[in-house]
Order: C-alpha cells, then structure tokens, then sequence
C-alpha cells in the first residue's frame, strides 16, 4: 500500500508520539509499503527544535521513508493559547505539502493526534485523491484540556467549539484508532460508530526489554552516578503539566532520612520549576538527568527498583502514558497514579499485581504506594506476561495493518 503518515511528531523525538510514529512508519517500510510521511521538525519533550533542524525552514528528507519537516512555532513555556498557536501553525505549514500528495494518490492516510487541526487538509486530500483515512488518537487534546482546566473553571464558549470541531474531525474519517479500551469507548461515546473504531495500542519490543543483562544495568547505573547502596525510585518521561511531580518532590520530602534515591530522568515544560523546589527545600535525595538514548532505555528501566507512573486527577484517561508498556515490559514495579475507573485503574484491578494503584494527586497515598511497591519481589512476573502477551510490537503492528487493508 502506499501509506501517508501525517502528525506533528516523529522521529528522531525519544519518547511519547513521536517515537512511536516513527516506529510504526520502520516497520511499515521494512514489510514493502510505500511510506510518506508530512511532520515537523523534532522538538518534544524539551519544546525545543533539535539543533539540526530549524523551526522556519522546510526540509525534506529521503531514505526507506520520505519525510516533509514543516515550519512550526514552539513556544518555550507552552501555555493554552501558545498551544493552541503552536497546533495551528503546523496545520497551517503543512497544508499545501499534505495536498501536494495528491498526484501520488496514497491509499491511506493515517493522522495522528494531536493535531485535530489537521484533519480538514487529510479529508480535502482523501477527496481529491480516493484515498481512505484514519485518525489515530493518541491524546483527546480537547479532554486533556479540559480535565486539567486549561480552558478555564468554567468551560464556556471556547470548550464547546473545540468540542464541535472534535465531533467534526472524529465523524467524518472513514476510521478511528487508538490506544486503549477505555478511549475505544470514548469514541462511541462521541458518536464514531463502534464498527469504525480499532484497537491500535502502543507496543513494546518486550524481547529486547526482557533479556536486559546485568552489566548493561551496571554501565548504565555507572554512568548516571547511581550509587548501588541506594534503593532507586524513577519517573522518565516527559515533565509537563499533566503529571503533577510536584507530589514527587514533597513525597521525596518525607523520605529524606531513608536509603531512597529520587531519580527524574527527563525533559518538559515544568522540569525548571521541580528544580526549584528541590533547591528550595534542601532534598539530596533527588536527582536530575536528561532523556536516555533509546538504547539505554532498557538498562535504565531494569535497575530501578520503583517505577513512577504519575498523573494529575482527569488526565488518566484522556492519555495512556506509553511508559508503561516498556515498564511492563521490563518486569518492573510501579506506583501508578489513577482514579479506579480509569483505564490505568481498570487494568490495575483486572491484573492484580501488575502495578500498585493509588489516588492522583495525593501524597499520602504515593508516600504508602511507594512504601509497598518496595517491599514487592523484583522481577514482576505479572507485568511482564501481560506485556508478553498483549504489547508485543510484531503482534500489534500486524494486526492494525491488517485492519486498515481490508
């Protein structure tokens, strides 16, 4: 098939969409589709663009995949409006390159989300071309604005249109996917037609995070100074306003007599403010470190002894994090923070040892969660024959292409 891939984040970005858009477009390639892909240049999580890129300039790039970098604003504090200005503005960029694929005529169009802002240029495509088209949500953008107050107390007239332009953009693809259960359902509940919808979750390469050898954790340990006396407690990730680790540091607070080491290894938004209030609060039991290279990632996972998986309250499930799958993956043991309906509180009570679940928001609960998520065997057995099991990057990949060929 000829494949066009269209989203605002890809490869070389370490972690969230991006890396795993780019994941899907090397195995798409390496199983004989022609693949395009409409981006822009890499910039997440740092909400920076990579030095060998430039956030005025078009560029393309050709190898297995050929790929269209368009301009973009990034803000350097991301506030709502400067969000908003950032989603357009690559809507914008990249609507005439998008439309200048309609002499290739694809086959299917594949958006990911975010940006719904996007989707008017894939269905003026797919018209002019006969191409089919799929929205692959990633993040309710308008959800995860809204739960997390974004948009105001009281949501008002710019809630409503960014819902209507949602509504918009989910109803009129030929199909949705995205990346759990509970967001299947939230699309029915928006009205897509459960026929329409497809299970496409973010997978883990579970062999390579499995047989993870014990120098490659010492090397690793090694070269971030990790001291080997210390019991490591780890959130990597990305540090934005949605994970609330300002419940990280206070926890942190309480423990600084006990033989714990706080490591944040990350880039985001709020990562200068978590600074301060280490600084401010005199913690040497926290610890900073910039993203790991994707090689690393699974030396990194294996020698932590409890794994961070936090939320703010409302946000659990308008995003899955995709660090969980290599978490579980790995076999490790982690604090996840989610209210009992979620789909993080629903997978925590359908696989009991699979994670400890606490409330969002509180430190008390992440206080005792972290306490017994410690006391727990190391090697998780329950999380890595789910992992195994269900998140498989072969098995996934497989059958979503599967599902949009027919």
């Amino acid at each position: 098939m000829k494949i066009l891939v269209y989203g605002i984040n890809y490869s070389p970005e370490l972690t969230g969409i991006g890396k795993y858009t780019g994941e899907m477009v090397e195995w798409m390639t390496s199983q004989g589709h022609e693949v395009r892909v409409i981006t822009a240049p890499p910039y997440y999580p740092v909400w920076k663009v990579h030095p060998d890129y430039s956030a005025w300039k078009y560029k393309k790039e050709q190898g297995k995949a050929t790929v269209w970098r368009c301009p973009l604003y990034v803000p350097k504090q991301p506030s709502t409006l400067k969000r908003l200005l950032h989603l357009g503005s690559f809507a914008l960029s990249s609507f005439f390159p998008l439309l200048a694929q309609r002499g290739w005529k694809p086959d299917r169009v594949i958006g990911v989300v975010p940006t719904l802002f996007c989707v008017p240029g894939m269905r003026l495509l797919a018209k002019l071309s006969g191409a089919r088209t799929l929205l692959h949500i990633q993040d309710y953008e308008v959800d995860a604005m809204l739960g997390l107050g974004m948009a105001g107390k009281t949501p008002g007239k710019i809630a409503r249109l960014a819902q209507r332009f949602e509504k918009s953009g989910l109803h009129n693809v030929d199909n949705v996917s995205t990346i759990s259960r509970s967001m299947m359902n939230k699309a029915t509940e928006k009205g897509v037609d459960p026929q329409r919808v497809i299970f496409f979750p973010n997978w883990s390469e579970v062999a390579r995070f499995r047989d993870v050898a014990p120098g490659q954790i010492e090397a690793v340990r090694h070269a971030l100074n990790l001291p080997a006396d210390k019991k490591i407690v780890l959130y990597s990730g990305n540090i934005g306003e949605k994970q609330g680790l300002e419940t990280v540091i206070e926890v942190a607070g309480r423990f600084a007599g006990s033989p714990y080491l706080f490591v944040i290894v990350g880039q985001g938004g709020g990562k200068e403010r978590l600074e301060k209030l280490v600084h401010v609060h005199g913690l040497n039991n926290v610890v900073f470190h910039p993203l790991q290279s994707y090689e690393a990632l699974p030396a990194l996972l294996g020698l932590a002894d409890c794994h961070l998986v936090i939320q703010r309250r409302g946000a659990a499930d308008a995003v899955l994090p995709s660090k969980l799958t290599n978490i579980l993956a790995v076999g490790g043991n982690a604090v996840i923070t989610a209210e009992p309906e979620t789909e993080l509180g629903q997978l925590c009570e359908a696989y009991p040892g699979i994670a400890v679940c606490v409330v969002p928001e509180s430190a008390d609960a992440l206080a005792a969660g972290i306490e017994r998520c410690l006391q727990l065997p190391q090697n998780n057995t329950v999380a890595r024959e789910y992992a195994e099991r269900t998140l498989e990057k072969e098995n996934v990949l497989s059958q979503f292409i599967a599902a949009i060929s027919s």
